[in-house]
Formats: structure tokens, sequence, C-alpha cells
């Protein structure tokens, strides 16, 4: 569960739900061959993006809601991996590493870091794999770089319990069974059975549709990510056999998907950065100069008189 609280040594940050923070998270972890895409609808125009390993699924948690799905004799399933969250914040990377964990495919490569925690924790049960990634300093600190800066520390605990807390969860293919793996669960909910020439991607949506319609038309707090192949690989991968046949259309269309990879990729890192840098040392040394020069009163004074016309403008006026 995400909730708020001030970060100290030991602790996790929270995460925002953003396509190119976690698709850095996954590079972080050593992890290549994936990239992460935000969904906006879910629907036939998906298919673009297949294959697809993983759903990632953040929505506002509630207490009560949550333990009337949780299963009071829960099943284990052997082929999946899954742990639980045993602190709090931690449920960005939980999520994100119970699907990496859980994704067998030529395209991906884990890397070392994962491979070894998964080799080690393999044979503990999910609560003590949950506490091991709980103590991982390298995969907390890959998840705590990135953080987002804050001018002010909230120090008002009432305050921090009454604002909603949010939480991840994954939707993942394993064999024939598609599963939700909720690190506040003991076990994973196995969803349904796909055949061998089946989508797995229909049932998976089909229980999130579900899992949002309980919340009601008035909650619209929800974001769903696909954890993908590598697109720029794939369509490298594609324009290689079209250049060999010389089919220059399919070359071209892919040249051009490229370029839009890129350019995507450099505005991730660009958001990321903005993300993680600390505005702070700028916006005091800003204030002090322009306090120096003589120049912060006036300014103030002009945004209030700027604003209080805009309050009369906007304030409707009676005839006489």
């Amino acid at each position: 569960m995400c909730i708020s609280e001030n970060m100290a040594e030991g602790n996790w940050c929270l995460i925002e739900s953003d396509p190119g923070i976690f698709t850095e998270m996954i590079h972080g972890f050593g992890c290549t061959g994936l990239q992460v895409e935000e969904l906006v609808v879910l629907d036939e125009s998906i298919e673009h993006l297949k294959p697809i390993h993983g759903f990632i699924f953040l929505f506002r948690w509630l207490k009560k809601e949550m333990r009337k799905e949780v299963d009071d004799s829960p099943q284990t399933y052997p082929d999946v991996y899954f742990s639980q969250q045993v602190i709090q914040n931690a449920c960005a990377s939980q999520a994100l590493i119970n699907l990496l964990l859980n994704c067998d495919h030529p395209d991906v490569d884990l890397g070392s870091t994962l491979k070894e925690f998964k080799d080690f924790t393999c044979d503990l049960d999910s609560a003590s794999r949950g506490l091991c990634l709980t103590n991982s300093e390298k995969i907390r600190t890959v998840h705590n770089s990135f953080s987002r800066q804050q001018l002010f520390e909230i120090e008002d605990q009432q305050k921090l319990d009454e604002e909603d807390a949010f939480h991840f969860v994954t939707y993942v293919h394993v064999n024939d069974g598609v599963y939700e793996l909720d690190g506040l669960r003991t076990a994973p909910l196995r969803l349904g059975t796909v055949a061998s020439d089946g989508d797995w991607t229909e049932v998976a949506i089909k229980a999130i549709k579900e899992k949002i319609k309980n919340y009601g038309e008035s909650e619209v707090r929800f974001n769903l990510m696909a954890v993908i192949s590598d697109q720029k690989l794939k369509y490298e991968r594609e324009m290689e056999k079209f250049a060999e046949a010389g089919n220059v259309a399919e070359v071209d269309r892919l040249t051009a998907l490229i370029a839009a990879e890129d350019a995507k990729r450099e505005r991730y890192a660009m958001e990321v950065a903005r993300h993680r840098h600390n505005y702070v040392p700028f916006i005091v040394e800003l204030l002090r100069i322009l306090a120096e020069e003589e120049v912060l009163s006036p300014m103030l004074a002009d945004a209030i008189h700027a604003q209080e016309d805009e309050i009369m403008a906007a304030t409707p006026t009676k005839s006489l």
C-alpha cells in the first residue's frame, strides 16, 4: 500500500505511476528487452503492443473492499513467482518485480541482480520473499532514486492518515493460467485458464474492468500500464527482414517508427531527470537575488493586483 511517510534510511519512497519511470526502473534493475506503455483504452488498439508480458494497475485502495476479495483458503501455485508486500510504499517495485520474475520470453534478459534475487528466494514462502525484497539494498536504491523532490515535508500524521492511498497490482500469464498478483494478499489469485492459442490479455482486461466497475462512475483515478517487449528492437528486427526482401515501403515505415521511439525515449529521459532534480536551492537563490535587487516585493504586489483584477472581472455585476 502506497502511504506517504517521511523518507529515512531503510524506508521506501512513493513512486508515480508513469511509464517513463517504470521503464527506467526496469533498466535500473539491470533488466533489458522491455519497456512500459500507458494504456488509455482497453480494446483492439493494444494489438500493436503485443507481446504483452504483464499489466500493472494502479487504483485507490479501499480497506473494506479489498478485504472482501481475499480468499480465506488461498491456493498456492508453484509455477508462479509471488512475494508479499511487508513494508509501506514498496508496492510499485513489488508489483514490477512480481511481473518481471514471471516473465519467460526470448526478448527478455532479467540481468544479474534479478536473476540472483530469484534464485536466492525461489524456495522461500511469499512472506519471506517480501522480506528479502524489502532488505535488498540494490532494489531499494533503484526504487528510491525515483522519489519526487518535495519543497516541504508534511509532519502532520493525522493529515497523512486522511490522504487517499493508492496501490499497484500485477496481472501475468504463466503456463495456462492468468493471475492477479497483489502484494497485500498471501498468494496469487487465479483469474482463469487460457488455451494455447488464446489471448490471456482478454482475461486480465475483463478482471481490471470489473475492479474499475466496483468503484462507481465517480471514481476516475486509475492508471493501467503494459509491460511489453522493447519496441525499437522489435522494429529493427522487422526492418532487417524487409530490407533483405527489398521491401522499401516497409523499411521506410519502420524507420519512422524507430525515430518515434527514439524521440519518446529522449522525452522520458528528460521527464525523469526533471522528476529527480532538486529545485529548492535554485528557488531559494532566485528569491534571494530578487530580494537583494529590491524587485521581489513589487513583483508580489503586481501579482496580487493582477489576481484581484481577474476576480473582479469574473464577478458578475448587477444592473441598476
